[in-house]
């Protein structure tokens, strides 16, 4: 579809024919600002996109601003009428601000420039949704996989596991405790809060359908608690606090003393800079006894403030940046990132990888969050503290699931006012 001449075009070419000449022009370039929080490493990775947008035309300038304490000054920014033209942005956050009407949607962008939703992860683009609005499109996407210790595997004689039984049985053959001292654990069960994954994998769910109240007091939940409680108390394939307390930089996966956990994609790179010292893998996160799949799809996105200024400016470089499969997989190979584009996962680059290929198994079946308004709230505050004291062993199953399932319902009700 053809798109109609912007306003900032008008005044650019009006500037070039009374002015002439290609510096008048440059000069008269419209100027997004971009906030970010990532500094180091990743602001170098998000000012090689700023500047190959800013090579690729002469109309827009666009420049990276480094925030810490994002959100808060974002929020200041929109009310005071300072707010930048595209921010960086956890996408779980947009049930929780769209609301506050500091989101721009971008519905007939996308329908006036002819991009279809079909080109993005779904999963990721309703994360990035509320109320029929599209807010954003997708930076990044990543979900929780298996990462396995090949050389101990290897020594042990195992397969990677598949279901939840090969996983407990591949962890109780691979923990090692010298008397009441544990040398390595089979697999690592420091992380509460991937609580939703593995009740996806249970054939559960985290809320009602309508959002209104909280599902996870369940069978399926108590029998996730129940697996936990096996591999805690009876396997003993791990003890709590066992990675607590290490060095600076100690990461006891590369170290051998831990050999399988959950992590994601953005550990890949970290865990290749070790070569032969380290030798993993990575397998889709095991099924659960009814052979359901499960796994937390997380990542990023680009969106436009309401209060921006340039708000058109602003989209051209959110859509050549993340619509234009070149770009996004110039993007993911910058930032060894899952771009959020599905055109750019056909590269060579991710489907000949061994270790990429098992976290795009993992995309096809892993589920963001739920989009309420409440969730990040309950989920913070009344899921992982409980089951944080049920895994300390000071609740049982059914008191956790009861305790977490009230203090979440109220939460849940106060936003659903």
């Amino acid at each position: 579809m053809e798109r109609k001449m912007s306003k900032w075009m008008i005044v650019g070419l009006l500037c070039v024919a009374m002015l002439g000449g290609v510096q008048v022009a440059s000069a008269a370039r419209t100027e997004v600002i971009f906030w970010g929080d990532w500094g180091g490493e990743g602001a170098k990775q998000f000012e090689t996109m700023v500047d190959a947008f800013n090579a690729s035309q002469d109309q827009i300038q666009v420049k990276y601003v480094l925030q810490q304490d994002m959100i808060t000054r974002f929020l200041t920014a929109s009310a005071s009428g300072t707010a930048p033209d595209v921010m960086f942005w956890d996408r779980w956050r947009t049930a929780q601000y769209a609301p506050r009407g500091v989101l721009q949607p971008i519905n007939q962008f996308m329908e006036i420039d002819g991009i279809s939703s079909e080109d993005f992860y779904s999963e990721a683009l309703r994360e990035l949704s509320l109320d029929g609005n599209l807010y954003g499109l997708p930076l990044t996407v990543d979900a929780r996989a298996l990462f396995y210790n090949k050389t101990l595997f290897a020594e042990a004689g195992l397969e990677p596991p598949a279901t939840w039984d090969d996983l407990r049985q591949a962890a109780i053959a691979l923990t090692k405790w010298e008397g009441n001292r544990m040398v390595r654990s089979g697999f690592s069960l420091n992380d509460v809060g991937l609580f939703n994954m593995w009740l996806q994998q249970s054939g559960g769910q985290m809320v009602s359908e309508d959002g209104s109240k909280t599902a996870f007091n369940s069978p399926e939940g108590i029998r996730v608690l129940d697996f936990w409680s096996t591999l805690l108390n009876q396997d003993k394939v791990y003890r709590i606090g066992f990675e607590q307390g290490l060095g600076e930089g100690q990461d006891l996966f590369v170290t051998g003393q831990i050999a399988m956990l959950y992590t994601g994609p953005w550990m890949i790179s970290t865990y290749q800079k070790y070569g032969s010292d380290l030798d993993f893998g990575i397998v889709p996160p095991p099924a659960g006894p009814d052979g359901h799949q499960g796994s937390g799809m997380g990542g990023f996105g680009l969106v436009i403030p309401e209060a921006s200024k340039q708000k058109e400016a602003a989209w051209e470089f959110i859509k050549w940046w993340l619509a234009e499969p070149e770009n996004a997989l110039l993007w993911a190979k910058t930032s060894k990132n899952v771009p959020g584009n599905l055109k750019a996962i056909e590269d060579p680059f991710f489907q000949t990888d061994p270790f990429w290929k098992p976290i795009l198994e993992t995309l096809e079946f892993a589920k963001i969050r739920p989009t309420h308004t409440g969730y990040a709230a309950m989920e913070v505050d009344a899921v992982i503290p409980t089951l944080q004291l049920f895994l300390e062993g000071k609740l049982t199953a059914e008191q956790a699931l009861k305790q977490a399932q009230e203090q979440g319902d109220a939460i849940l009700r106060r936003y659903n006012r």
